[in-house]
C-alpha cells in the first residue's frame, strides 16, 4: 500500500507540491491512519450538513392533543434551545423543518401542502403521532390516513400522544440522517396525489 501524502488529501501548499522531496518530518510523525481527524479535515457537504443541523428552524402546525407534547419541548425541562432549533417560526418562509402534530383533516390537506411548498429547499418534515402518521383511531372519512400521502416524511414518530421526548429523539433521528448524508424525502421519493 503506497503512503499517503499531504498533497494526496487535497492540501495544496508549494512546499507539497515538489514531487522531489520526500515526506516531511510532520507527516512522518502524523502517519496516515486518521489523518482527517488528527488535521481537522472535512468536505464542503459535512460541513454544511452540520450547520444545517445547528440551526434547523421548525414551523409547528400543531392540530390537536400532540400540539401541547410539542409546545413543551420549547420548555427548559427539554429545552430544544441546545439544538439551536428554540424559535419556532410561524412564516414557512422563515422554516425549514415542519413538524406535523396531530390529526389533519381532509379540509386541513390543502393548507399543509401550501405551508409545504411555501417553505425553502431543503425542507424535511417529523409526523407526529399517530394521527399524523396513519390517521390513528380516526379511520373514517374525515381524516387524512397519513400525512405522508400530501407531503413527504422524513421522520414518523409514533405514540398517542407522542412524549416530548419521543420528538427529541425524532430530531436527533433527523439529525443523524442529515449528517449521514441522507437527502431529504422529497429528493428520495415522490408524493401521491
Amino acid at each position: 500500500m503506497a503512503v499517503k501524502r499531504l498533497r494526496d488529501y487535497g492540501l495544496k501548499s508549494e512546499r507539497l507540491l515538489w514531487p522531489t522531496k520526500g515526506p516531511s518530518v510532520f507527516e512522518r510523525e502524523l502517519g496516515v491512519d486518521e489523518l482527517e481527524q488528527k488535521l481537522m479535515l472535512t468536505t464542503l457537504e459535512k460541513a454544511v450538513a452540520w450547520a444545517q443541523t445547528k440551526s434547523m428552524w421548525p414551523d409547528q402546525f400543531g392540530l390537536s392533543c400532540c400540539a401541547m407534547e410539542m409546545i413543551a419541548i420549547v420548555a427548559s425541562r427539554y429545552d430544544i434551545a441546545r439544538f439551536g432549533m428554540e424559535a419556532f417560526r410561524a412564516s414557512p418562509r422563515q422554516a425549514d423543518l415542519l413538524i406535523v402534530s396531530g390529526r389533519v383533516a381532509h379540509k386541513m390537506a390543502a393548507p399543509l401542502r401550501q405551508i409545504y411548498d411555501q417553505m425553502l429547499e431543503p425542507k424535511w418534515v417529523i409526523a407526529m403521532g399517530a394521527c399524523a402518521s396513519s390517521g390513528g383511531m380516526f379511520n373514517n372519512y374525515a381524516v387524512l390516513q397519513g400525512v405522508d400521502k400530501i407531503v413527504a416524511v422524513d421522520i414518523h414518530v409514533p405514540g398517542c400522544p407522542p412524549r416530548p421526548e419521543a420528538l427529541l429523539e425524532g430530531i436527533v433521528r433527523l439529525h443523524e440522517k442529515v449528517l449521514a448524508g441522507v437527502p431529504p424525502a422529497y429528493e428520495i421519493r415522490g408524493v401521491a396525489s
